[in-house]
């Protein structure tokens, strides 16, 4: 009956560290790395215009950047071309703005968006679709 005992405890103590792990194989409650960096992931919102808007070819577009801390982390592409955005800060978010590349016309595109932070699962990725006509 101590060999059970014994056993079962063994298993208790194995199962219990295992579940304090997190996915990475690191220990968890900190992420690993001796420091706890806790943060909240980047996110966009309040697009303009619309998704699936109907728009003119090299329109304007803007949207609103939360948990940023430097406009510089931003970066917008549309087709794979890289956007060169205004960010205007406002409290504790950027209200960024852009212009839909020339050479767009009759054709759906993805106003991509990403935030690159010093802490990766900080990263935000976000986006909208717009209709482009002549």
């Amino acid at each position: 009956m101590k060999k059970i005992a014994l056993g079962l405890a063994a298993f208790l103590f194995a199962a219990n560290s295992y579940a304090a792990m997190d996915h990475s194989g690191h220990g968890g409650m900190g992420g690993g790395g001796g420091g706890s960096s806790t943060c909240e992931k980047a996110r966009f919102e309040k697009f303009q215009p619309e998704n699936l808007a109907n728009v003119a070819p090299e329109s304007e577009f803007s949207f609103t950047a939360f948990n940023v801390q430097k406009p510089e982390q931003i970066e917008v592409n549309v087709k794979s071309q890289p956007i060169q955005i205004t960010t205007e800060a406002r409290g504790d978010l950027y209200r960024v703005t852009g212009k839909l590349p020339a050479g767009l016309s009759n054709t759906t595109a993805r106003i991509n968006i990403k935030a690159t932070t010093k802490v990766e699962k900080c990263n935000g990725e976000g986006g909208w679709l717009v209709t482009i006509g002549e």
